[in-house]
């Protein structure tokens, strides 16, 4: 099912001491997240005591009922094919130890014992348990059965491998999970009892999606709540699945009722960054004393069909909340800002030349360039603003360059390209009324001619406009718009271009360039390479030859940023654009996306220097390194519904 894994966080209604009451509670959950499809669950640490017991661990009344418990508790879901951890104390060796249980089907597969003991302040764990590095055994023997025990189990079906910590383990400079993840586990769970302190919830929260990104894992939290002892503390029933660095699930504090929290993990996805990161796994042998992990097989449930809890974003490269969006915006434009600044203290030129249409990305570029010079302190008459109108430049864009240019400051320059590329046409023997590729790449290739012409007059750089969507397709010119001497938008997007311009029209422009913006924000994207209609408005528009910029950008991020295959780009993309996209229109440009990615990839293999801004980049120097002669069967087949 494209690499999902359904999993849980589950907070049941306990009550201390009472072990049949609990796993009772437990026992509900369990069925209620194996009828939603979970495969792997997880309960809150010492689940089937509660936590809270503290003296009563030392009562063998409890201990005794709580191996009968969890024994009782697997017998009557024996017909539960979900992945289940809870938690209890287990006395071995003359000790006491906080064990994590995985069970399935009526099976007890093994028991980890915790790590690291909490022993300050409001935690008092080393007055009943002792540390799973005190064991001398690996095994435990119940009810006349043996079992595994240790904290170096990993619970393994084909491509999913399951490691366990429990509370504390997390907190440590190197927790289990750490090694565990290198030795292969790519989901990692964690039993808690975290009380809740002020300012904490969000510390834990920080600290488990940075430890699901440090180890490039899946990450299920599971902490106590309501039904704990509040003699001293509070718990406030958290409950956190994350995944490499992204939180995906998270439950309300301070529930007075049971919660389960649904989400999928990508494994596919963990497994491409793992793959990616060369570094993963290299400081192993640092560890070479560490015993390797026994794994323990488990069945992981098969889904026919997954319906998908976690979102699909469709822009992913623009984030949903306001507050993510205005961070990205300031921090890609100092990026920009910085880059270009650098070029420009290298070379020592105090002039750029930017040619600007009036559409979306010459915008981008000539904002960039102008806070640039405001950055160093350089004023911005000495930025050339070059408008070249052409044989299908319409009065909305040639108006909307030249209000543009004048309400930054920056100095105006027009130079008309028809006679020449008349004349050139003429030169080649091309006819003027054969409006084919030859007719339009003529008038880029003149464009980039006198924008470098003019650089070298004035002294200057020829800052670039192209963005990332456009080298994904080929839409550019070959030696023309392709060509610059520093391109500051060659790894933004063309949905994230737009929102630029935007961002800054709303929170940086005055009156006059906010007006001007937002109309070149509503404008059609085009080259503007062919005439106008007859009512002088844009004819060729980009996204009805090469399709919409949100589903191509949508598409590069899959396939470039995770290495999805086509067929899991358009399971994805049937979910994110529901009710927009039908499926004949999604394979359809998906197809064109990937004919256009590999044709074009001559193109990306001699690009200019430029900013890597994002998570994606199509530099050859940088991200993406490809032959461009690679063929597209492959994926061409697999776009089509062909599987290999």
């Amino acid at each position: 099912m494209y690499g999902y894994i359904k999993v849980a966080a589950a907070i049941p209604l306990l009550k201390v001491a009472d072990c049949n009451y609990n796993v009772l509670q437990m026992e509900q959950l369990l069925r209620k997240a194996a009828a939603q499809g979970v495969q792997i669950l997880v309960f809150p640490e010492l689940s089937v005591t509660g936590y809270t017991c503290m003296d009563l661990f030392n009562q063998s009344c409890l201990l005794d009922n709580a191996i009968r418990a969890l024994s009782e508790l697997v017998r009557r879901t024996k017909d539960v094919e979900t992945l289940c951890f809870a938690g209890l104390p287990l006395f071995v060796e003359n000790k006491l130890m906080n064990t994590a249980v995985a069970f399935q089907k009526g099976n007890i597969l093994g028991f980890v014992p915790k790590t690291y003991l909490p022993n300050y302040k409001e935690y008092q764990e080393m007055r009943w348990f002792s540390s799973a590095n005190e064991l001398q055994t690996d095994s435990v023997t119940i009810e006349g059965n043996s079992y595994p025990l240790s904290n170096k189990l990993l619970f393994v079906s084909s491509e999913v491998l399951v490691g366990v910590e429990i509370c504390e383990d997390l907190w440590t400079p190197v927790p289990p999970s750490s090694l565990l993840s290198m030795q292969g586990a790519n989901i990692l769970v964690n039993l808690s009892a975290s009380n809740e302190l002020i300012g904490k919830n969000d510390y834990l929260k920080s600290l488990i999606k940075q430890q699901s990104a440090r180890c490039i894992a899946g990450y299920i939290y599971a902490s106590a709540g309501y039904g704990e002892s509040t003699t001293d503390l509070v718990f406030a029933g958290k409950g956190f699945i994350a995944e490499n660095g992204v939180l995906l699930g998270e439950s309300e504090r301070f529930p007075m009722e049971e919660k389960l929290i649904i989400s999928e993990i990508d494994i596919e996805y963990l497994h491409h960054d793992r793959m990616v990161s060369s570094s993963f796994t290299q400081g192993i042998s640092q560890f070479a004393e560490q015993r390797s992990p026994l794994h323990i097989p488990f069945y992981l449930a098969k889904k026919e069909t997954i319906e998908l809890i976690r979102p699909i974003d469709p822009t992913p490269f623009v984030p949903a909340a306001d507050d993510a969006r205005r961070e990205r915006c300031d921090e890609i434009f100092h990026i920009q800002i910085n880059g270009l600044a650098k070029r420009l203290a290298h070379t020592h030129v105090q002039t750029a030349v930017v040619g600007v249409s009036g559409g979306l990305d010459s915008t981008l570029a000539l904002l960039v360039t102008a806070m640039t010079f405001d950055a160093l302190g350089l004023p911005r008459k000495q930025i050339l603003g070059v408008t070249m109108p052409g044989f299908g430049t319409t009065g909305r864009t040639y108006h909307n360059a030249i209000q543009l240019i004048n309400s930054l400051g920056v100095t105006l320059r027009e130079i008309s390209i028809v006679e020449a590329c008349r004349l050139h046409l003429k030169d080649i023997g091309h006819d003027e009324q054969t409006q084919d590729i030859t007719y339009e790449n003529a008038q880029a290739r003149e464009r980039t001619q006198i924008l470098m012409d003019l650089a070298n007059k004035e002294n200057g750089l020829v800052i670039g406009t192209g963005d990332l969507s456009e080298l994904a397709l080929g839409w550019a010119t070959y030696n023309g718009d392709h060509i610059s001497m520093y391109a500051v938008n060659v790894s933004i997007p063309k949905t994230l271009v737009r929102y630029l311009v935007e961002w800054v029209a709303q929170n940086r422009a005055d009156e006059a360039s906010k007006t001007v913006l937002m109309d070149i924000a509503d404008t059609p994207v085009s080259p503007e390479l062919l005439p106008a209609d007859e009512h002088g408005a844009i004819r060729q528009k980009t996204e009805e030859v090469v399709g919409p910029y949100e589903l191509h950008d949508f598409f590069l991020y899959h396939m470039v940023r995770f290495g999805a295959s086509p067929e899991k780009i358009y399971f994805l993309a049937q979910k994110a654009f529901e009710g927009k996209y039908g499926e004949t229109t999604i394979r359809k440009w998906l197809h064109v996306f990937i004919h256009r990615f590999f044709s074009q990839q001559f193109k990306r293999s001699c690009l200019p220097d430029g900013p890597k801004v994002g998570s994606i980049s199509l530099s050859p120097r940088c991200d993406w390194r490809m032959p461009s002669d690679a063929s597209a069967a492959l994926w061409l087949k697999e776009s089509e519904g062909e599987q290999q």
